[in-house]
């Protein structure tokens, strides 16, 4: 019998994040590094798979810069707004696509295997499959941040994440062939709280669980902004890790994955 996928988080939130993103992204020196860092990451793959896609779709392309750069090799392509369209729900197409890319949406989804489904049968034969989103291991300052911030009442602000090992099995119940999983990571250093903050709200990052905690108090905000400051450098600024998570798989026979 069919069980539903635990309600991990909250699509109205998930949407609501994503609109925030979009209000700040307009700000003409709004942070973009982690959606370039990605960009560059899945056009990177791409040529050195030598996979040549004549159809492409986008998902959360919201630089532009990947659909950019596979115009200009004369690919077709489609984008899909995480906001517009149900990413756990079968992708409306009418022809199999050559190359599909998944940038920074995954990892908020309750039901990650059915959207993986989706997006493998959304695929042609032969067809790749590249999806990047924030793995396990990132943002180990904030989460100790938090931890100190809320003293003896602890509450749920970091999301879960997937690991490398998680992400292939995945890729494989998910019927992708030749998986490939592996991460990297973007360090970055913040002169203060609220700074680390801002840029978690401009680029998609804030927190859209279902059952999150109550918004910080002002003796826990200030409590946090003690604890940053303890974790400064020399320079007065903490270093945070974002850990990017790739998979990639193809429309084709199944073979055992590899781990990198």
């Amino acid at each position: 019998m069919a069980t539903s996928p635990p309600t991990i988080f909250a699509p109205n939130r998930r949407k609501a994040v994503r609109r925030r993103m979009a209000h700040l992204q307009t700000a003409p020196d709004a942070p973009r590094y982690i959606a370039d860092d990605m960009a560059d990451d899945v056009l990177d793959r791409l040529s050195f798979l030598r996979h040549e896609p004549k159809r492409a779709l986008l998902i959360g392309d919201w630089t532009g810069a990947v659909a950019t750069a596979l115009g200009a090799q004369n690919v077709t392509t489609e984008k899909r707004d995480p906001l517009l369209i149900d990413e756990e729900a079968p992708l409306p197409v009418t022809e199999g696509f050559d190359f599909i890319a998944s940038l920074g949406t995954l990892d908020t989804l309750n039901d990650l295997p059915g959207a993986l489904v989706h997006l493998r049968r959304a695929l042609a034969d032969g067809g790749l499959m590249i999806a990047c989103f924030m793995g396990a291991g990132s943002l180990p300052a904030l989460r100790a941040i938090m931890l100190e911030a809320d003293a003896d009442r602890p509450s749920p602000r970091i999301h879960p994440q997937v690991d490398v090992r998680a992400g292939g099995q995945l890729l494989q119940r998910c019927g992708f062939a030749d998986p490939v999983i592996d991460h990297h990571h973007i360090d970055v250093r913040f002169s203060s709280f609220e700074r680390l903050i801002g840029d978690l709200r401009a680029q998609g990052l804030g927190n859209c669980l279902a059952r999150s905690g109550e918004p910080l108090s002002k003796p826990a905000f200030t409590r946090a902004k003690a604890a940053f400051a303890a974790r400064a450098d020399a320079d007065g600024k903490v270093t945070e890790r974002f850990e990017v998570l790739t998979l990639s798989g193809w429309a084709k026979p199944l073979r055992p994955p590899k781990f990198l």
